[in-house]
């Protein structure tokens, strides 16, 4: 991306350390698309460190009964677990690429895409697959997670994760995650299965602490894991062993939102040294949004972060999450992933809670919507 918008967000001097030309005229320039933002704030893309993108089926009566009191655990997991068997590759793989459409369409570029809803190799496997082939044809980047240990739902299952699943699995990921929490993964559990992903050489990271305080944080923090996600009963000796470890915390508001329960102690974290992400979660059980805009708005207005600390948590909080260093900034050197915000501040991200507030969205310098 060249001309005006690009010279507001890098400078003159660094878009000639990129190869562009600032005058817009001449040089490279004629082979680089121009977008005019017409004064509007330009942010990066947002980057996605969490989602559980590839699934089927559908579970809006599990969410009607809990507008009626009743509680969540974690074993609906299994519903969708049936559903997600039961459909081929091509319906999981178009499943992923529409929702990875609407994404982009709300300025998400990066997206972190986790399996975890087969729970058998050839499912987990297949769930891979899908992300693999959505990745062709969308233009957002799409990380795949392994997370066959979503639940732990039969003797010997953790058995299997880490001498069938994983080792079927782990040419198709770049990461592994593990469920730590009630009716998931014990502590004991998550780690076998995190060692297993680590010596295969997947990046790791966790749900932890999303329903009860089980451990998983300080678990976190002992493996070096890139993340731990959700967070919701971490404590503060937690927040000082993620802070030390330098393992990033991902959270995950629209969860909170939908469920109606507690919220992740962001500042605690913040205050710690922590570094925090953001993530819609999106999810067909719990969150299911597409959203960064509107998870960002949360952030603002039940975690108390700043319209600032929400957008670099947004976007290069993520990236780190992801262990990604050319994507949730605008230095030199950053693929040019840009959300043009509809509006002169991205203020208006949490100023206007789900509304559209995105005008245009570049990924590797195409303009894609």
């Amino acid at each position: 991306m060249a001309g005006v918008v690009a010279e507001r967000l890098l400078g003159s001097g660094a878009l000639r350390e990129l190869g562009l030309d600032p005058g817009g005229s001449g040089g490279s320039t004629s082979e680089v698309p121009e977008l005019d933002a017409q004064g509007r704030a330009v942010v990066p893309g947002f980057v996605d460190a969490h989602t559980h993108l590839v699934f089927a089926g559908d579970r809006s009566d599990e969410f009607r009964a809990r507008l009626a009191g009743e509680r969540y655990e974690a074993g609906g997991i299994m519903r969708t677990v049936a559903a997600t068997r039961a459909a081929s590759l091509e319906e999981l793989a178009s499943g992923v690429a529409d929702r990875a459409a609407k994404c982009l369409a709300s300025g998400t570029t990066t997206i972190e895409v986790k399996s975890g809803y087969g729970l058998d190799v050839a499912t987990e496997r297949r769930s891979l697959e899908a992300i693999a082939r959505a990745a062709s044809s969308t233009p957002a980047d799409l990380v795949p997670t392994f997370l066959g240990a979503h639940l732990d739902p039969e003797p010997g299952y953790i058995e299997m994760v880490v001498s069938e699943m994983l080792p079927a699995c782990a040419d198709l990921a770049s990461g592994c995650d593990a469920f730590c929490d009630v009716g998931a993964l014990s502590v004991e559990s998550a780690r076998r299965v995190l060692e297993a992903g680590r010596a295969g050489g997947l990046v790791t990271r966790i749900h932890a602490e999303e329903l009860a305080h089980t451990g998983g944080a300080a678990l976190a923090a002992e493996l070096g894991c890139a993340s731990a996600d959700h967070l919701v009963h971490a404590t503060r000796d937690d927040a000082e062993a993620l802070a030390g470890a330098g393992v990033v915390a991902v959270l995950l508001p629209a969860t909170s939102f939908c469920l109606r329960s507690g919220y992740a102690p962001a500042r605690m974290l913040i205050d710690a040294g922590v570094c925090v992400a953001l993530g819609t979660d999106c999810n067909p059980g719990t969150s299911y949004t597409t959203s960064m805009p509107f998870v960002i708005a949360l952030a603002c207005s039940e975690y108390g972060m700043s319209a600032d600390e929400a957008l670099r948590a947004a976007t290069l909080g993520g990236a780190r999450a992801l262990r990604l260093d050319d994507v949730g900034h605008l230095c030199p050197g950053a693929r040019a992933d840009m959300a043009v915000i509809d509006g002169d501040h991205w203020v208006d991200l949490a100023y206007h809670p789900g509304m559209d507030v995105i005008a245009n969205v570049t990924k590797d310098g195409i303009v894609v919507r």
